[in-house]
């Protein structure tokens, strides 16, 4: 496999970190029981299933010494599995289409309120003719719907006709270089027609496989290469392709931009500018019509009015940050500079020798990470923050408080990217024999709280001498064992965020736990609290060594607890939150999750209905599909039914 890790140049600078980020992480990490039936049954796990065997025939009587040494042993080798997770959700094929809807089956009841259509997107097929992909992010992208109308339900998928999709399955090889997988060389080009091939941007992928969003009433699927399609809500027909870069400075841009509630959608893109590469904020405004005859007729479309309102330069010209996602509040679009890097300097050598894009990516994991805040008004930067290195690919939300004086934002963390070394194919068809795998799929959702008035930062406590408030300051490198610093999570959870004012003036931010569980595509009550004052978020659990892998996480940042929802050998995708029309509070509603089963379960897929104050299932309806259904990534549920 080629690791992601040899990709990442990490180069030293010597600068203080703090470590609360990981110290966050090591203290809520679970312990992983031996599991006396395991879900998922693998080659790799005959050892210590072996062993078990032979410490329940033992002679009872052993000594205890000697006994506790065999449970050691056990445990030991057990630590190495992840017996109750399934990783072959994520290498599903789907072989056959569903063109026309299938009925469901339906148990439990369905709001009466409840209609709509659940759009999801994410990973379809592995496979080029003899040819395979190697990283999930190259996965030809699949769509699937779910239409609730009446009390009944229907499922249907179709694969996006991109144009990489459809020039693969021509060639039956794969003839574009993606995130994590080299093309197949055509041997009829020559090297000069290889070298002509970078300058060519039709060669660069347009798999829009990572998620769906509304402009106006039309639906588009998005990478983060400015190439999106629009789709058919109803028949999943790929209709259209808009290149962006076509109506607007950008050469890519993030899978999530924000649907704001007059229509307006904002995204952030990496712009080209005279000094260099800039991250930049764009502002798609909803479609202007005008009437002929009492018929409306589109007169500028959103894509016509594109234009960016904010720029921000990068800290490092050449390097500029990678970014899935971004956030906006009523006064502020917040950028989050975290340190794994594309070079720039290193992309007409990985296009010359035809290297994925990982190859370009670099990883300064002893720099700061920084938030800044840039005025929705004049588009500059009007503030920075710096906390300790992380990764991330998803904002959770953010928000000013009432005050006036702090802006919240929520993340789920990393440590490090190595996470994307963890969807390369055979790091997830060995991850059974990697006792790493879980650690590098740690992450934990945080609260950054960033004061607006320097007034409101503190002063930075002597590295090493003392708590403040709560944190835990302790000096680079000195790392303790977690054995002598070990603390419950009840108590983890109660430390708060706080910002330090450093001595070179900036401002440094120590975040605080909202819950001792992985959580990831989190989503909120989007249409009333996106950029305001939430309570409570969706997502699902990226634990993988948690006794049942495919958990249902909702969270209460208010009082920092939790509720769950897990079934056995079932794995769901993200959750979605839809609002009751006669709701008065944030969580009135149910939460929507399309819904795989892992082994022998592969043709069968489902909509799962839950209350979201109780988090309790009300609801599903379960199909059996011609062929395999892999694992969704992200979706959008619109009250309207086609």
């Amino acid at each position: 496999m080629r690791s992601l890790n040899c990709c990442l140049s990490c180069n030293r600078f010597d600068t203080s970190k703090l470590k609360v980020i990981e110290d966050l992480l090591d203290k809520t990490a679970p312990t992983l029981m031996p599991c006396t039936s395991p879900v998922f049954q693998k080659d790799v796990l005959k050892k210590s299933i072996i062993l078990n065997n032979r410490n329940k025939n033992k002679d009872t009587k052993n000594d205890s010494h000697n006994t506790k040494i065999d449970d050691d042993q056990r445990k030991e080798e057990i630590s190495y599995f992840y017996p109750n997770l399934d990783t072959t959700i994520w290498s599903r094929t789907c072989e056959k289409e569903v063109i026309e809807p299938l009925t469901g089956i339906i148990t439990g009841h369905i709001p009466n309120w409840l209609n709509g259509t659940l759009l999801r997107n994410g990973p379809g097929s592995l496979e080029v003719g003899s040819y395979k992909f190697e990283h999930l992010f190259d996965s030809s992208a699949l769509l699937h719907r779910y239409e609730i109308n009446n009390g009944k339900i229907t499922y249907q998928n179709r694969f996006i006709q991109t144009d990489v999709y459809k020039k693969n399955h021509a060639a039956k090889r794969i003839v574009v270089t993606e995130f994590g997988t080299r093309r197949v060389p055509d041997p009829c080009q020559s090297i000069f027609s290889k070298i002509s091939s970078i300058f060519r941007s039709a060669d660069a992928s347009d798999n829009t496989m990572i998620s769906v969003y509304p402009f106006n009433d039309e639906y588009y699927t998005f990478t983060e290469y400015p190439i999106i399609h629009r789709i058919d809500p109803k028949s999943l027909e790929t209709l259209d392709k808009v290149n962006l870069a076509k109506y607007v400075n950008i050469v890519s841009h993030t899978s999530h931009p924000h649907v704001m509630r007059d229509g307006t959608v904002y995204n952030l893109g990496m712009t080209t500018t005279s000094r260099g590469p800039a991250y930049s904020i764009v502002r798609f405004p909803p479609s202007k019509f005008s009437e002929d005859n009492g018929t409306k007729i589109k007169k500028l479309s959103m894509f016509d009015q594109a234009e960016i309102v904010a720029t921000v330069l990068p800290r490092w010209i050449f390097s500029p940050s990678y970014m899935h996602t971004f956030g906006i509040t009523t006064n502020f679009f917040i950028i989050v500079e975290q340190p794994l890097t594309l070079s720039l300097k290193s992309i007409f050598m990985q296009k010359l020798r035809n290297d994925p894009l990982c190859a370009a990516f670099r990883w300064f994991g002893n720099e700061d990470s920084q938030i800044h805040l840039v005025s929705r008004k004049n588009g500059k930067a009007v503030k920075t923050f710096v906390t300790e290195a992380f990764f991330f690919l998803h904002i959770i939300n953010q928000y000013e408080t009432q005050d006036g004086l702090s802006v919240i934002l929520d993340i789920c963390c990393y440590r490090d990217p190595k996470i994307l070394d963890c969807m390369f194919v055979e790091a997830i068809e060995n991850a059974h024999e990697n006792p790493d795998y879980s650690k590098f799929f740690r992450g934990r959702p945080l609260r950054f709280i960033l004061p607006l008035k320097d007034s409101e930062l503190r002063v930075l406590p002597e590295i090493g001498s003392t708590k403040t408030n709560n944190v835990n300051i302790r000096k680079s490198g000195r790392k303790k064992k977690l054995e002598d610093n070990k603390k419950n999570v009840h108590d983890v959870l109660q430390k708060k965020s706080a910002a330090f004012k450093l001595p070179n003036a900036k401002a440094y931010v120590v975040p605080e736990l909202l819950c001792d569980l992985g959580c990831e595509t989190p989503q909120i009550n989007y249409k009333f609290n996106v950029g305001r004052k939430y309570r409570y978020f969706y997502a699902i659990c990226s634990d993988v060594d948690r006794e049942n892998s495919g958990m249902l996480v909702k969270v209460d940042t208010e009082l920092k607890t939790k509720l769950i929802w897990c079934e056995r050998n079932v794995y769901p995708s993200e959750p979605i939150f839809v609002p009751d029309p006669e709701g008065k509070n944030e969580d009135d509603g149910i939460v929507l999750s399309s819904l795989i089963w892992g082994q022998e379960r592969k043709t069968q897929v489902a909509l799962l209905i839950l209350n979201a104050v109780t988090f309790e299932e009300v609801a599903r309806a379960t199909f059996e599909t011609p062929s395999p259904v892999p694992k969704c990534l992200h979706g959008w549920f619109s009250s309207l039914v086609p």
